[in-house]
């Protein structure tokens, strides 16, 4: 799911990872929103409001609405440098700690996210905005620009399209590439929505601490990627 880069990558891999990561998204999504009322997934909608606060002569508030941009910015980057200073010592396992230092991020806001939100909900919104610029970026670089998880106009434009050109692609070749693509918006899609829908119900009951399911869910994906990998190696050892 995570280990495999570039050709050896399969439609499985992309697809198991998108249902995995894009569960994240939603989760973070609805439990950044209804605690800081704030979008922390992506930063489209945050341009807008930084203009809008800079007009009104809002500055404190505009600087605030810049951090949250540059903070994603910040993941995005931090993560592809590791994923760059990591593949040249060991490729295999250049997913391990961008995957992990995300969970941790979010960990961390689950342990102390009622208290951030009271009184430093900025800080709050920085920090998951950072952990979901490390994810955008590392499914990025591992899915080759295949699978974009952490918000959803891009996806259901691409969607949009790929649905008309089923009028139109009927080749065999090209209507079974068209539908497998459908099939992994469809699935990131659907598990942005299902992260959602049991990140906001969760959230009624333990509030932030909803984001320790999503961290525990990351860290579940590497022991399974792992184990996978060691059982691989260890078949491999014994069929010599």
């Amino acid at each position: 799911m995570f280990r495999h880069t570039g050709k050896r990558r399969t439609y499985k891999h992309n697809l198991r990872i998108a249902s995995l990561l894009s569960f994240v998204a939603g989760t973070v999504n609805v439990a950044g929103f209804l605690s800081v009322k704030q979008l922390t997934t992506n930063v489209t909608g945050h341009f807008a409001f930084f203009i809008d606060e800079i007009f009104q002569l809002n500055f404190s508030q505009g600087l605030a609405y810049l951090f949250y941009v540059l903070f994603f910015l910040l993941g995005s980057f931090v993560s592809s440098l590791l994923v760059e200073i990591i593949n040249r010592k060991q490729e295999a396992y250049i997913y391990i700690i961008p995957t992990v230092t995300e969970s941790i991020i979010l960990f961390a806001v689950a342990l102390l996210g009622t208290s951030l939100s009271m009184h430093h909900p900025n800080l709050l919104a920085y920090s998951l905005l950072f952990a979901m610029g490390l994810q955008n970026s590392l499914v990025t670089t591992i899915s080759n620009a295949t699978v974009r998880t952490t918000h959803l106009t891009g996806l259901f434009t691409d969607l949009g399209i790929e649905l008309s050109q089923l009028f139109f692609y009927t080749h065999p070749e090209q209507r079974n590439k068209l539908l497998s693509s459908i099939r992994l918006r469809l699935t990131i899609i659907a598990f942005f929505f299902l992260g959602g829908i049991i990140g906001g119900t969760c959230y009624t009951f333990i509030g932030l601490k909803v984001l320790a399911i999503a961290g525990a869910a990351l860290l579940l994906g590497i022991i399974i990627d792992s184990v996978k990998l060691r059982l691989l190696l260890l078949k491999r050892k014994i069929q010599q």
